[in-house]
């Protein structure tokens, strides 16, 4: 995918791990689930987004998730993704493990004329994302062709 505003750069796999980690960290801060952030946002901003990472990466995060949440109006919800049951979830991954089990996700499962973005609004618009999401199982532990087999059968 070619940078929107550097047309001689290519959007690469740290760019889309860069942009998953901020949706997690955005919809954790929110209490939304990350669907909202994505379809908040859209596609054209996502480029905007995506284009930009490299430079974004270098800003401190909580700046950058304020600025997301600032530009694009981003409201509180009442979804808490860390609301576990201790017995069943010692652990809840951190914003930077689920960003990566989402970037590999939608490179495992991009179509040939597909882009990073599209691939954004299809894998967070799809119903996997709730058994992700779901920390008392340990789905986003499995390694990720297990979790791209699952998406394409549509669910574990």
């Amino acid at each position: 995918m070619i940078n929107k505003h550097f047309p001689d750069e290519e959007i690469e796999f740290d760019d889309l791990y860069f942009t998953c980690y901020m949706i997690e960290r955005v919809a954790r801060n929110l209490h939304q689930r990350n669907r909202y952030v994505v379809n908040s946002i859209g596609w054209d901003e996502f480029y905007h987004l995506i284009s930009c990472a490299k430079a974004l990466h270098c800003e401190n995060p909580l700046q950058v998730e304020q600025y997301w949440i600032d530009d694009y109006k981003l409201e509180k919800g009442n979804f808490d993704i860390t609301d576990v049951d201790e017995e069943l979830a010692e652990i809840i991954p951190a914003p930077t493990k689920i960003g990566k089990v989402y970037a590999k996700l939608i490179i495992d499962t991009m179509g040939s004329k597909e882009n990073y973005v599209d691939g954004i609004m299809r894998v967070y618009n799809d119903e996997i994302c709730d058994t992700i999401d779901n920390y008392n199982c340990s789905a986003f532990y499995e390694p990720s062709y297990v979790i791209a087999r699952a998406y394409q059968a549509g669910g574990f």
